[in-house]
């Protein structure tokens, strides 16, 4: 059996293919009764508009590209979630693409992306290579979502605040009481805001962080903690870069024999699922990612909509989300 087509809900509907579509586009034209005509019409015969016809017509593909910089981080399951409800409910829908991928396979990150015509490109995270966005930017609009580059003309950057966020872990490890603080941090943009951050805030109090780099993974926070605790004056707390840095602290402490937070303390950063697992039960940052997504949604939006104009940097106010990883200092520091 054929599938129903625009001139059969025309017919059901009694009303003209024109207006069928004029429906269809969501257009303010059509009178009430008319329009629940066509979408009484619609839902009896299951149609199904053709996407590839309106695409023709339309000169757009309804699509936007989401270049994610690696699908294994669970910080940006928020971030998506706000980004789609936005773009789902203005009629657009996600491609997305792993940087991370495309890096191990050497293809190009976006020329997928042109070569299937979406209307416009979200960059979720730190890219490898920022530049590489640059001749993209003078075909379709794009945002970049949780991350603090590239700065590029006419590209809108949407993110916490990171140095406020660093800034709220700092002053409440301090306000515990610890004065052996250190942070492993992480690269890029978003890791130096971080990490200056805390520097500012522990000079504020007259005392000095320790910081160590890391490549903001699991296995980097490891690694990086099995090198601060064996120091002679280790940390009484720890402040990682982000939430799937700090599983590598809490494996590094539980396998040298502490206990956390009795004898060290740890906050992450993004307020992932993980941090609220019951086992883990991370004190960590809400980055705000959903309200992040939204706002990078709207922006793009807006671009799609006719504004130009030269980018804007949008920061979302990040919150504390104090749990079972943080007590004061033990009696003897």
């Amino acid at each position: 059996m054929r599938p129903p087509t625009i001139r059969d809900v025309a017919d059901r509907a009694g009303v003209s293919k024109s207006l069928v579509s004029l429906v269809l586009r969501g257009s303010d034209q059509v009178r009430e009764e008319k329009r629940e005509a066509v979408l009484k019409a619609v839902r009896e015969l299951g149609y199904r508009p053709n996407a590839a016809a309106r695409s023709l017509s339309e000169q757009r593909t309804r699509t936007i590209g989401v270049l994610l910089n690696d699908l294994r981080n669970p910080w940006f399951v928020d971030l998506l979630d706000g980004l789609n409800s936005l773009l789902h409910d203005n009629g657009l829908h996600m491609l997305m693409a792993d940087t991370r991928l495309n890096r191990r396979t050497g293809q190009d990150m976006t020329g997928p992306f042109l070569d299937l015509r979406a209307d416009g490109l979200v960059v979720i995270g730190t890219l490898p290579d920022p530049a590489a966005l640059g001749a993209l930017t003078e075909r379709i609009p794009v945002v970049v979502a949780g991350a603090r580059e590239p700065v590029l003309p006419g590209v809108d950057l949407v993110a916490n605040d990171d140095e406020q966020g660093a800034r709220l872990v700092t002053e409440h490890l301090i306000g515990l009481g610890h004065r052996r603080i250190a942070h492993i941090a992480g690269y890029g943009a978003v890791g130096e805001l971080r990490r200056r951050s805390f520097e500012a805030a522990m000079r504020a109090h007259g005392l000095e962080g320790v910081v160590e780099p890391s490549d903001m993974t699991e296995e980097g926070g490891y690694r990086t903690t099995v090198r601060l605790l064996s120091r002679p004056d280790r940390p009484t707390a720890v402040f990682a870069v982000n939430d799937i840095a700090s599983v590598g602290v809490l494996s590094a402490a539980e396998e040298l024999g502490l206990r956390v937070p009795r004898d060290l303390s740890v906050v992450g950063y993004d307020n992932t699922r993980i941090a609220s697992l019951r086992h883990v039960w991370l004190t960590t940052v809400d980055s705000a990612n959903h309200e992040v997504g939204r706002r990078a949604a709207r922006c793009l939006l807006d671009r799609l909509e006719g504004g130009g104009g030269a980018g804007r940097v949008h920061l979302a106010a990040p919150t504390l989300e104090i749990r079972g990883t943080t007590a004061a200092p033990p009696p003897t520091d």
